[in-house]
């Protein structure tokens, strides 16, 4: 083989070590960003109480329209109970979706007021239950999105249901909780300066079931 021959062989074959190694690089490269993603969507699912959603009046499948959360916005503030809590579960369950479940969309509704107002229904449990996990998944995304469940008021009527006697009310107030203290220092700091840390040691006690 001549001397040309051999150095085109060599050439090409540095040309295809170097594409091997690039592929190899960006294969890596996606494989960290995919595991990396991953583990974002698990964390957020650790934070978030999907729970078992259940079909209603409102599919689930399909975007929501402006009418939509007009509609529910409106029957979530009804006056009538069965009716109120009927939306308040809808809202709930869109949240509870375990995919870009609409957040944003629900807060720019202005059913946040309506969901905190719900915490201090104390003759309803039931309705402090629907409306404190549809709060928890809002807390449960963006910092901005966690702070517009703190600027809504819902802070120290969550630190009220800590004092509930129905215990899945005060479960899912300390999830809540645990949302929003753990966005960051901040709101760490404002929702410790409410005196929560006394209130949550209560519950470190054998008597309280294991599944609280």
């Amino acid at each position: 083989m001549s001397d040309d021959k051999v150095t085109g062989h060599r050439l090409q074959s540095f040309k295809h070590r170097g594409k091997t190694e690039i592929e190899r690089r960006r294969i890596r490269s996606e494989a960290t960003v995919g595991l990396r993603k991953n583990k974002q969507e698990q964390e957020l699912m650790k934070r978030r109480n999907v729970g078992e959603v259940m079909n209603d009046d409102l599919d689930l499948e399909k975007p929501l329209t402006e009418h939509d959360l007009r509609a529910l916005v409106e029957e979530a503030g009804s006056t009538i109970p069965d009716v109120q809590l009927k939306a308040i579960q809808s809202a709930r369950k869109l949240l509870s979706s375990d995919r870009n479940p609409p957040i944003d969309e629900l807060i720019n509704s202005e059913i946040l007021p309506i969901l905190v107002r719900c915490l201090d229904e104390h003759n309803n449990p039931t309705l402090q239950f629907e409306a404190a996990w549809a709060l928890t998944n809002i807390a449960s995304g963006t910092s901005l999105q966690t702070q517009a469940v703190v600027s809504a008021g819902a802070v120290p009527l969550f630190l009220n249901l800590l004092n509930s006697t129905n215990q899945t009310v005060c479960e899912q107030a300390v999830w809540a909780l645990g949302n929003i203290i753990g966005d960051g220092p901040q709101l760490r700091d404002y929702v410790i300066s409410l005196n929560v840390v006394p209130r949550l040691l209560l519950f470190i006690n054998p008597a309280i079931p294991i599944t609280f």
